[in-house]
């Protein structure tokens, strides 16, 4: 073990111990320190009266819910294709809660410390045949253990933009050692294969297989069911609606400013907002907002319970896993990040939805969003300029279209990213 990986080890067990004391409290930190607790637990109890000796198993992991819809593309071919397989999950952000409560897997929990005693006992109770990370997240010490216990390692969905964290000269020697440990990384395209690469993962683990995300907003998409009873009280309303995705504070300044300057022209104007984090402070924060600026504001469970969106102005989600459907019911997406340091959401279920997309200008980091960009499904704002372009999009039916039919074009020429890796995982069994 090099130096900056025993610093790692030390500050990761530091962590550990100090987790106690981080816990305290309602932020999404304490949410996910004492949950972590407990998570090596979860797995273990779960293998002691789950865990069948004559089936292998899959352990998939992602960070955050983007991550975990990519994972999910991945594990649901993975079980049409081996239903022998039994599959665990795990992630590490509390966003991810929901999500992971909703995947299709035989056990789902946090991503234990990564530290040695947890890593092992995870490894113990589950005893899985392959490790499959997702994106870019490859814990040092659970792939090192998982290499010494003869566990083969992937990383799928691989992307690594320009200039992210993991590239830095201080992160590379901690995580150049766990890259050239995967057995496969299967990169969303060449330029982040060659990134890899350049940070440690071996030339020979490299292989391109396009990105699962466009096939989970492809399904979804494709699956939304138009009588839900979130979907049901749009349908045959012809008011124009604005969806607004994983938006946060940044975000909420200059969109609705702008939403308001476009009301006075267009007056019918609708808004379904979806707040990254719907906790019921954010949503009575927006409640309060949307009403002094004179919109006649509701809930999603209101809708829902009514059955009728009536007169209402702005209905505010506070509720997860129905966004990707609800883009459907609007005539144009916004999705929320680009005005956030921490990046661009995910524009791939609006444009599967089939509607043209803004955004704000941070979206370097998403491929996706670059591409629809230059197709034209995709149009970059700034605080100035997104009133005036929702404006030319509500004012000409013709590039509206356009712009929808440019969106789902990509995404349907992009499909077939989790069969290919599936094709590569399988390889292992």
């Amino acid at each position: 073990m090099s130096l900056t990986e025993a610093i790692y080890a030390s500050t990761m067990g530091g962590l550990k111990v100090a987790s106690p004391l981080l816990a305290w409290g309602s932020s999404k930190l304490a949410r996910g320190f004492r949950a972590r607790r407990h998570a090596v637990d979860t797995l273990a109890r779960w293998a002691a009266e789950g865990r069948d000796p004559d089936r292998r198993l899959v352990w998939f992991h992602a960070a955050s819910v983007g991550e975990a819809l990519q994972a999910r593309a991945v594990l649901e071919v993975v079980q049409v294709r081996r239903p022998d397989l039994q599959i665990a999950f795990t992630h590490f952000s509390p966003t991810a809660e929901a999500a992971a409560a909703r995947m299709p897997v035989d056990v789902a929990g946090y991503l234990p410390w990564d530290v040695a005693t947890d890593a092992r006992a995870a490894l113990d109770a589950l005893r899985p045949s392959l490790l499959v990370f997702t994106q870019k997240e490859v814990w040092p010490t659970l792939t090192r253990e998982a290499a010494r216990a003869g566990v083969r390692v992937a990383l799928v969905a691989a992307t690594l933009p320009e200039g992210a964290g993991r590239m830095r000269p201080l992160a590379r020697p901690v995580i150049g050692p766990a890259l050239a440990k995967l057995d496969l990384v299967a990169a969303i395209d060449g330029s982040d294969g060659e990134r890899f690469v350049s940070i440690g993962a071996r030339p020979g683990a490299i292989r391109v297989t396009g990105d699962p995300g466009v096939d989970s907003a492809w399904a979804r998409a494709s699956a939304a069911d138009s009588s839900a009873a979130y979907l049901a009280p749009f349908r045959g309303d012809d008011r124009p609606t604005v969806v607004a995705g994983s938006t946060w504070e940044a975000d909420e300044a200059v969109l609705l400013p702008a939403l308001q300057s476009v009301r006075a022209e267009q007056a019918a104007l609708r808004l379904v907002i979806a707040p990254h984090e719907p906790t019921r402070a954010t949503v009575d924060r927006l409640a309060k907002v949307l009403a002094a600026a004179g919109w006649r504001t509701t809930t999603l469970r209101e809708v829902e319970r009514d059955g009728d969106v009536g007169d209402i102005d702005a209905v505010i989600v506070d509720r997860v896993g129905v966004l990707a459907e609800l883009y459907s019911v609007g005539r144009v997406a916004y999705v929320g990040g680009g005005f956030h340091a921490g990046g661009l959401h995910n524009v791939l279920e609006p444009a599967a939805a089939g509607r043209p997309i803004l955004i704000g200008p941070r979206y370097a980091d998403s491929r996706a969003a670059a591409d629809l960009v230059q197709r034209g499904g995709v149009v970059a704002v700034d605080a100035d300029g997104l009133g005036p372009a929702l404006t030319r999009w509500l004012d000409d039916p013709n590039a509206l279209a356009g712009a929808g039919r440019a969106a789902t074009d990509y995404v349907l020429e992009h499909r077939g990213a989790a069969e290919r890796t599936v094709d590569l995982l399988l390889e292992y069994f």
